[in-house]
């Protein structure tokens, strides 16, 4: 899986399926699983921010690994297992090992709520995890509990030996080029898988190849795929959005069609209403339920706090989008096998 993870994947973040009691609902999380690997995603990420960081406080982290491994087991195709791991060195390393213990290939190592930390610890933990489990280091936006870390952390990062990957989500040009060129000099540029989490810029993040100089000779960075929350919703036309930018390369690799540049800012207004960044993505976790909701998929949009809930006038933006990009949903591909995911 290392292999077909090096060369690109679509890889959705599972978002949670609760009940109006704000229980724990199988049968809809089942469905989502399901709507995913038909959709033909590489991977999925869970326990990460879609699936909600409070997972841990309910107790649900290690139930809703166990459930999600299970169900991903069943499809007939091989399909990436990422296990969000976040917390201190200890809470890490326990995550770590449940998600070791449970099947999963990956750790997605978050750095959420740890910005009294040191970069040295934060490098520290990274490799105590890996010897664990290889790890997806995750560049996380300061509005959703990232911080900013620049071009020596990056490089230092992606240095230790097993390092798989890294997710890119700082929503900002400037410390995505940083992180790039941290990949490129760090003499590992070969071995690390570049993954957009810049959910604000996924046709861009994936059709950009940076260019860096590295000991006198050039070095290329690109994204080789993506591993969004963005990509909890539509995601069949996710997967096939990347599946046509990768062939690119096999038609034209100088060329790159208007169209995708116009399809590419689309992306980005669906993006602001489903993650609410009117308001600094408070109803970000909500906004993708009201999709999946809209689709059959989810019953509702609860959350594990009740006071997460959609923003005044997100409800309305969601709307908007949804009238102007139809060709963006896959709805059609979603009601014609509903029923089956549903089901037992």
């Amino acid at each position: 899986m290392t292999d077909a993870f090096k060369k690109g994947m679509a890889i959705p973040a599972m978002p949670l399926a609760l009940d109006e009691r704000r229980n724990f609902s199988p049968k809809h999380q089942r469905a989502v699983l399901r709507y995913y690997m038909d959709a033909g995603v590489g991977g999925i990420a869970v326990g990460v921010h879609s699936t909600q960081f409070a997972i841990r406080d309910h107790n649900l982290y290690e139930p809703l690994l166990d459930f999600a491994a299970g169900e991903i087991n069943k499809h007939p195709r091989s399909i990436l297992k990422i296990a969000g791991v976040c917390g201190k060195t200890h809470q890490a390393l326990k995550e770590a090992y449940i998600a070791k213990s449970l099947g999963y290939d990956f750790a997605l190592l978050s750095p959420g709520g740890l910005a009294g930390c040191s970069e040295a610890y934060l490098l520290e933990r990274t490799g105590a995890v890996s010897e664990v489990l290889p790890v997806i280091g995750f560049y996380l936006q300061p509005a959703v509990g990232g911080r900013v870390l620049g071009f020596s952390y990056w490089k230092a990062l992606s240095q230790i030996p097993n390092v798989v990957g890294i997710k890119c989500a700082p929503f900002n040009r400037y410390q995505t080029i940083d992180l790039a060129r941290g990949v490129a000099e760090s003499g590992r540029a070969s071995e690390i898988a570049l993954y957009t989490g810049n959910d604000d810029s996924i046709v861009l993040d994936l059709l950009t190849r940076f260019n860096f100089q590295f000991n006198g000779k050039p070095v290329e960075i690109r994204f080789v795929g993506g591993l969004l929350g963005h990509w909890g919703v539509w995601v069949k036309k996710a997967v096939e959005l990347l599946d046509r930018i990768k062939s690119l390369d096999d038609i034209n690799p100088d060329s790159i069609p208007s169209d995708l540049l116009t399809l590419g800012a689309q992306i980005t207004d669906a993006n602001a209403a489903f993650f609410d960044a009117a308001n600094g993505f408070k109803g970000v976790i909500p906004g993708i339920h009201e999709v999946l909701r809209r689709q059959g998929i989810f019953a509702g949009t609860w959350c594990l706090d009740p006071n997460e809930k959609l923003s005044p006038g997100q409800l309305d933006e969601i709307d908007r989008v949804c009238a102007s990009y139809p060709d963006l949903s896959d709805d059609s591909f979603v009601a014609e096998n509903l029923e089956r995911w549903l089901g037992d």
